[in-house]
């Protein structure tokens, strides 16, 4: 019963600093995106700047538009709250704070196909997020330039299915002319989605484990954040019952502060002994 509260409080937290980051509800009723002066904030999920609701910006969009642009200037803003909420939260934010985890999350509950952690290929396929980051996010939009000499927005343009689902559609959806002018590019990106849509029914959170540049930025400092985990060693009886619960498939007594956890708490949950908690300093 305690488990269940506590999952819910998870659950609860995610929706609300959804809609508190995506708040702008008139946006969504006109297709319009809102630029009032919170749209120069960067908040710490992966929230697209073009969602019509989106009160704030996205950290690796604006990275993107500070990298791109031809008159580049190294964003001091952008590095250092990538950095602050890096070295604080770790990627406690994509369990907690992302809304497209959020949806990845409801689409796991579904009770659809027989459900998986991970993909095939697992353990290969956790590297691609750092190679689109390094790629993608930073590489291509600093030295691919067009006739003017700027750059484009990679990873927003060819990949982000968060930009497709929460602008792309309801801004189509909204405006006529809009709709008129897609082509295949748009069409890539539906693409991209669906089929991460599908995947996120049958395996738990593969845009998280395998894709997002903002997870891999975040797992750098996972193992050094503020906010990490620690084992009790004199109370762990090496069960592997943390192992089992955690659907991002880490061997918590081993690594608790692994890269790849996103704080979710399966694993204090399911000990019974209560051996894993919070680093209290």
């Amino acid at each position: 019963m305690l488990n269940s509260i506590k999952n819910h409080i998870r659950l609860c937290v995610q929706i609300v600093f959804t809609a508190i980051t995506n708040g702008y509800f008139y946006g969504f009723a006109t297709g319009r995106i809102y630029t009032g002066r919170s749209k120069t904030v960067c908040v710490p999920g992966l929230n697209c700047y073009s969602c019509p609701g989106a009160l704030g910006s996205c950290p690796i969009g604006s990275l993107q538009a500070v990298l791109a642009n031809r008159n580049y200037k190294f964003s001091f803003y952008v590095v250092g709250f990538l950095i602050l909420f890096g070295s604080i939260f770790g990627r406690f934010i994509c369990g907690w704070l992302c809304p497209f985890g959020l949806i990845q999350d409801l689409l796991y509950k579904i009770p659809f196909f027989r459900k998986h952690k991970n993909l095939p290929g697992h353990k290969a396929l956790i590297w691609l997020k750092y190679i689109i980051l390094a790629v993608f996010v930073i590489i291509l939009p600093l030295f691919v330039l067009d006739i003017i000499g700027q750059g484009s927005p990679w990873f927003c343009k060819y990949i982000c299915p968060s930009g497709t689902l929460t602008a792309g559609l309801p801004l189509l959806a909204a405006n006529e002319p809009l709709r008129q002018a897609t082509g295949f590019l748009f069409q890539w990106k539906l693409l991209i989605l669906i089929v991460l849509i599908l995947l996120s029914v049958a395996f738990y959170r593969p845009f998280c484990k395998y894709i997002c540049p903002l997870g891999a930025v975040y797992s750098v400092f996972n193992p050094i954040a503020l906010y990490r985990y620690q084992i009790d060693t004199k109370r762990c009886i090496d069960c592997g019952k943390c192992k089992s619960a955690c659907k991002m498939d880490i061997d918590v007594c081993k690594n608790p502060n692994s890269p790849e956890c996103i704080r979710c708490g399966d694993c204090i949950r399911s000990c019974p002994v209560n051996a894993i908690g919070r680093l209290h300093r």
